[in-house]
């Protein structure tokens, strides 16, 4: 009965063809908006009063700025339900989209290699970690230097099985993702932490190993800067050199610097400029932009 705004990419990305598919067979409404023409995707979403929206949470940031746009109160929305998936986010951003919205947020999980989306998600009730169907994939978290098998509850690199795939069948499939494994709460089945990066998109800047997540986390402490980010990597002499693109003034741009300093340990150079100034996505976000070699 309920009504879904489909807004992850079709076409040959799993997202969008692998969600409308599961949800049409549990019996909800599409509509396959797909990425982009986002004062479309406010209109389609107030006028077919859609209750679920399936986006990347980037990207919802990017609805939420042309709600405002448009002089629309998006907690007055239709949607009470948000599932966001493809990239990394914080349960900051979370309370973010929440709160601007006045909807749950949760989180899913999948990867091409194993199936698509679906291969697990948080429990509306909880929001504690995402809940992996144990009857397709069995899970296991190792060490990504030694491939070492972790205890549930460390902290490693998730690792898939399928139990019962028939045409491209996977054992011990390395994801990169960066977990832990958890009892189950709301569901049976065990759950997996929130993603906090990947082994392979992990910075290291004078010795400190850095995620885009953990900018993040500090960026959303400040409310006078926009939920929009970028990271540029370049060489300053012989020393790598952070530059984080943000939207806001140049005061509570030195706050973020300061906030990066003291909670991850690293001096980054934080460059506010006007709205819109940092690049939209219109799917997964592109947090990283490595220009060491250019310079």
């Amino acid at each position: 009965g309920d009504l879904l705004h489909n807004a992850y990419g079709y076409g040959l990305f799993t997202g969008g063809l692998g969600v409308h598919g599961g949800a049409e067979k549990m019996g909800l409404t599409v509509v396959p908006v797909s990425g982009g023409m986002t004062e479309r995707q406010v209109r389609l979403i107030e006028d077919f009063q859609a209750t679920g929206i399936t986006v990347t949470p980037s990207y919802m940031l990017s609805i939420l700025d042309e709600y405002r746009r448009q002089g629309l109160d998006p907690r007055k929305s239709p949607l009470q339900v948000g599932i966001f998936g493809a990239e990394p986010w914080t349960n900051a951003m979370r309370e973010e989209v929440e709160q601007a919205f006045d909807m749950h947020a949760v989180d899913i999980y999948g990867l091409s290699e194993v199936m698509g989306p679906g291969v697990s998600c948080e429990c509306v009730e909880s929001k504690d970690g995402l809940h992996i169907w144990e009857d397709h994939f069995y899970p296991e978290i190792i060490d990504p230097e030694t491939g070492a098998v972790l205890p549930d509850g460390a902290l490693g690199e998730l690792v898939f099985t399928s139990l019962s795939k028939e045409a491209f069948p996977i054992i011990r499939y390395r994801t990169r993702d960066l977990t832990r494994l958890l009892p189950g709460t709301a569901r049976s089945m065990r759950r997996m932490e929130k993603v906090t990066g990947r082994s392979d998109d992990m910075m290291i800047l004078r010795g400190v190993n850095v995620f885009p997540t953990q900018i993040e986390e500090q960026l959303m402490k400040v409310p006078q800067l926009a939920a929009h980010f970028q990271i540029e990597l370049v060489k300053k002499g012989p020393m790598d050199h952070m530059i984080v693109h943000v939207e806001g003034d140049s005061a509570a741009g030195d706050t973020l610097a300061t906030l990066i300093k003291a909670n991850i340990g690293i001096t980054a150079e934080v460059r506010a400029g006007a709205d819109n100034s940092v690049a939209r996505s219109q799917g997964k976000a592109v947090r990283v932009i490595d220009n060491r070699a250019a310079r």
